[in-house]
């Protein structure tokens, strides 16, 4: 175990009574409560993080918050959790981590922590609990307003807790517990910390992640969620989410030691951890000043504040050289030099454009505060469709026009003085209160805070390296995560690349870990320099998406995972399947036997088995997951000629037509049989996966376009259970379950229904529909009867050996009949000509789709159609999805010099017992004009030869119909 070398003996807001130990990189070490993983690891003298993912080069700690590009960790544990910053991570006793070169690893073991959601609305949302955010929410609250304080720190204060400032001429985190004492006594008032506002949407509807056991050791308190996210509706959002500091691009801008003056200082005064003994500070503002001052009262060396200024301002040249510290104004650090770390600094004085001029003389330190100005962090803003523009005296973007109910306070607002963060925070929040509909009273006038606004920066957003020539430096980095450097911007530039979002793209730069928040702008910068533009403001910024920081799936999904993520359903059938020993699969979220395997029978043997008794005596299957639609209205026969492609109008009632539906593109949509039931009643029904996507396509073409048609749709998939008996045998079984009902072919045709009362009592609709084409009915009953009628089927079956069948029995019947399955052998490029039904279009009445249908592209000989495939061999089973070929490219392939052409691929591949064989369906390039030949599936065991066939496989002619 080591010490805590660098902790300063007192100071800080960590609890030195609470000693924690923690693990990293398999070392032990000591923190105390209050640290975060970095700042225990600062506090014992190691500063390094991984190397770089790309260039394998040492870094170190950067920053101390949410910027951070550098410490990513893997935090250990039951459920080890990847690609979290070191910065961000607080300590708790026991935690062990492991440092990341960018990349992390998932753990295969199931996370056992419960995560949640909560809904909730609110008058005003202020996100940022620093002075401006604290200002808005009690000028709010103040109001009688709902008020939502979200702030992702521990504790309220934002850059409060980093500083020394005072308010009324008191310490300024005073100030911080009386408003947070009175928000807390507020009765409409929530505050929320430990959590991060990750996304902002439409009218006002955030996401915001709470970490609620995070900083706790594992495991959590009984009934604490882990994280819960929150999503919240708010009538007026306050944004108060302050600014990160910009890095300085230079050479060897990546070494350990070089980190942002905010965070220095963050390290100095709220952790009281010292990060270096010897330090030197690059400016190009007033902010870093505050930093120097820190580091000579905690005892470090502060060699030297390196100012781009010409001219700081006199005060504070005036309070550092009264502290000791000397102030070259004008230069700029063009260097580090350094093995694992910074031993020193290279200084040169800049021209008035940026260039060198003099000398170069090294500083020894192994501190190097830099300050590059401050970016407000306007992501929230503009993934609220919030516009941004370029100030030139702040040398930044600061927010500019949002159509939705949001104002800006702080420095996310440009406004980087204490005194300005409070005026514009106070005046925030009254008036969000009051668009609200309450009377807020006058912002009171801000304490006295004795601070003034800052002088204006000098932006430097790139420091020319000693070597003249930009393609050649590739040790100024632009973006650590990515290890991007200005050479890489450089090459983009003279790809021909002038937008941002093209040149990050292909440097890769901002797409990492922090998204951009460090080296996003400072981008725009270097491009804007490379390309000779006045300032970034002619570049421009890249897009600002959510989440603002990175979130786990866990969180989003929140208790609906596992069983729970998708909705189950079932049918009142699925007890008996399960007592059958059914082995199930997923269907449009319906559990769906899939087959019942006999004892010591694979899914093979047992498909085979049902596939013959469905073609040589009598089979059933449960098939009440279709979807089922009632269409009832004066114009339903009018509404579904309008949506199939063949008519439906003049349907007899009693009468049942199979139908295809087609996008408005003429690709086939959807298929199902629909029957008349009345004059103005139709019964529909649809594949069993995309019920759901036909209602909501029917409803829109009802409601969008023909609202005048009298009609109306209401889903009843789950009113009706739907038991198909199938097989030359079929009738028997029938018979005995409905005496009342005549089953002979000339009383009950095929494509018929009848209405009859089953043995006991049981009204039911039994339908002459075949999907196998076999003799077969399909009995519709009450989802209430759906167990007893099916044991009933099972109990009259009983003497003809009746067995039950899955669906992979279905898709073989079906197969073998050349009939298609939506979804499976259509791929949304399939019309129906492609599929050889050119006579289910019809050439008399106009259908969604018709249109398109006859564009010259959709009757082109060469598209792929819908063909039957054997294999030469008659036991090989093609792969579905195998692409076909002519045997001209087998070499080619063999070869491996170059793409080939594909002829189609395989849609459907089985064994049939009908046929003795194994077949396919396929969609091949003009298939129909192919049959006959052979072509070749390319598979890794060398090329299977399947001849072309008609896709009716079985039974052309349809003899077996009728029984």
């Amino acid at each position: 175990m080591t010490g805590d070398p660098n902790r300063l003996p007192e100071g800080g807001r960590v609890d030195r009574s609470a000693v924690l130990r923690f693990t990293y990189d398999g070392v032990e070490y000591t923190g105390l409560r209050g640290d975060t993983l970095a700042s225990a690891l600062l506090a014992n003298g190691t500063s390094h993080t991984a190397r770089s993912q790309y260039r394998d080069r040492p870094r170190g700690i950067v920053a101390a918050g949410v910027e951070e590009t550098n410490a990513l960790v893997q935090i250990d544990g039951s459920c080890s959790e990847p690609m979290q910053l070191a910065t961000t991570v607080e300590l708790y006793d026991g935690l062990s981590a492991t440092g990341l070169s960018g990349r992390g690893r998932l753990d295969p073991s199931a996370d056992e922590a419960v995560y949640d959601k909560k809904h909730v609305h609110t008058d005003v949302l202020v996100v940022g609990g620093g002075p401006a955010g604290l200002a808005a929410a009690v000028a709010a609250s103040r109001s009688g307003a709902r008020v939502v304080l979200v702030d992702d720190q521990s504790e309220l204060g934002g850059a409060l807790l980093s500083g020394h400032e005072t308010i009324g001429g008191r310490p300024a985190l005073e100030w911080v517990d009386e408003v947070q004492a009175e928000l807390a006594a507020g009765q409409e008032v929530r505050i929320l910390t430990r959590s991060t506002a990750i996304g902002y949407h439409d009218q006002n509807y955030l996401l915001v992640v709470e970490r609620r056991a995070d900083h706790l050791a594992p495991p959590p308190p009984t009934g604490v969620s882990r994280r819960r996210l929150w999503h919240i509706r708010a009538r007026q959002v306050v944004l108060a989410t302050g600014a990160h500091q910009r890095p300085i691009i230079f050479a060897g801008n990546d070494r350990p030691g070089v980190m942002s003056a905010a965070a220095v200082s963050t390290y100095v005064n709220r952790y009281a951890v010292l990060p270096g003994r010897r330090a030197v500070v690059f400016t190009t503002d007033d902010s870093a000043y505050a930093t120097a001052l820190d580091l000579m009262a905690a005892g470090t060396a502060v060699r030297a504040v390196v100012d781009t200024r010409p001219e700081p301002p006199a005060g504070l040249v005036a309070a550092a050289r009264e502290a000791g510290i000397t102030v070259v104004a004008g230069s700029a650090v063009v260097g580090t030099r350094g093995e694992d770390g910074l031993s020193a600094v290279r200084i040169a004085a800049l021209a008035a454009d940026d260039s060198l001029r003099g000398p170069v003389r090294e500083l020894e330190c192994d501190l190097l505060a830099v300050s590059g100005g401050w970016n407000p962090a306007v992501e929230l803003w503009s993934q609220a469709q919030g516009t941004v523009r370029y100030d030139e005296a702040l040398a930044a973007f600061v927010p500019d026009r949002c159509g939705q109910q949001v104002a800006v306070a702080g420095a996310v607002n440009g406004i980087f003085d204490l005194a300005g963060c409070l005026l514009g925070g106070f005046v925030a929040g009254a008036e969000a209160a009051t668009r609200a509909g309450f009377e807020a009273a006058v912002p009171p006038a801000p304490p006295y805070v004795g601070d003034e606004p800052p002088s204006p920066p000098r932006p430097v957003w790139l420091v020319p390296g000693e070597e003249g020539d930009p393609s050649v430096w590739h040790e100024h980095f632009v973006d650590l995560q990515r290890d991007a450097t200005v050479a890489d911007v450089q090459r983009a530039v003279r790809a021909g690349m002038r937008s941002v979002e093209h040149v990050k793209r292909y440097t890769t730069i901002g797409t990492a870990h922090d998204q951009g928040k460090a080296s996003g702008v400072s981008a725009t910068g270097v491009i804007a320099r490379l390309l000779g533009a006045r300032s970034p403001g002619e570049v421009g910024t890249t897009t600002f998406r959510g989440p603002y920081t990175p979130v786990s799936f866990a969180v989003l999904a929140g208790r609906e995972r596992g069983p729970l993520f998708d909705p189950v359903r079932t049918t009142s059938i699925h007890p008996w399947h399960e007592r059958r020993g059914a082995v199930f699969e997923n269907v449009g979220q319906w559990k769906r036997p899939r087959y019942y395997p006999e004892p010591g029978e694979d899914m093979n043997e047992a498909v085979l088995r049902e596939c013959g008794a469905a073609r040589n005596g009598v089979a059933v299957m449960d098939a009440s997951t279709l979807g089922k639609i009632d269409v009832v209205g004066p114009d339903a026969g009018v509404f579904l000629d309008r949506v199939y492609t063949n008519g439906f109008a003049k349907l007899a009632v009693g009468s049942a037509r199979y139908g295809i539906m087609c996008r408005a593109d003429g690709m086939v949509f959807d298929d199902g049989v629909t029957l008349r039931l009345a004059d103005d009643h139709y019964f529909l029904t649809t594949t069993t996966g995309n019920a759901a996507g036909v209602m909501d396509w029917l409803e829109e073409w009802l409601q969008t376009e023909w609202p005048e048609l009298r009609v109306r749709l209401t889903s009843v998939t789950e009113q009706w259970v739907t038991v198909a008996v199938v097989g030359p045998r079929s009738r028997e079984v029938v018979a005995v379950l409905a005496p009342d009902l005549d089953v002979a072919n000339d009383a009950f045709p095929f494509m018929t229904a009848r209405e009859t009362t089953l043995a006991g009592g049981v009204p039911a609709r039994v339908c002459r529909i075949s999907f196998s084409g076999e003799l077969a009915y399909e009995i519709n009953v009450s989802s209430w009867y759906g167990l007893a009628v099916w044991e009933a089927v099972m109990a009259a079956g009983e003497p003809l050996g009746i067995t039950p069948y899955g669906t992979e029995t279905m898709h073989v019947l079906r197969a073998e009949k050349g009939y298609p399955i939506v979804g499976q052998d259509t791929d949304g490029t399939v019309t129906p000509r492609d599929l050889g039904m050119e006579w289910i279009i019809s050439q008399h009445k106009q259908f969604v789709g018709k249109r398109s249908l006859r564009r010259a592209d959709t009757s082109r000989a060469d598209r792929r159609q819908l063909v039957g495939l054997l294999p030469l061999d008659p036991a090989e089973l093609v792969p579905e999805g195998a692409q076909l070929v002519p045997e001209s490219a087998l070499a080619e392939i063999e070869a491996g010099t170059g793409p080939v052409h594909a002829l189609g691929h395989v849609t459907s591949s089985y064994r049939s017992a009908a046929l003795g064989r194994t077949f396919a369906l396929a969609l091949v390039e003009g298939g129909r004009e192919r049959i006959g030949q052979t072509v070749y599936a390319p598979l890794p065991g060398g090329p299977v030869a399947v001849r072309i066939a008609e896709p009716v496989l079985y039974d052309p002619k349809g003899t077996r119909r009728d029984g």
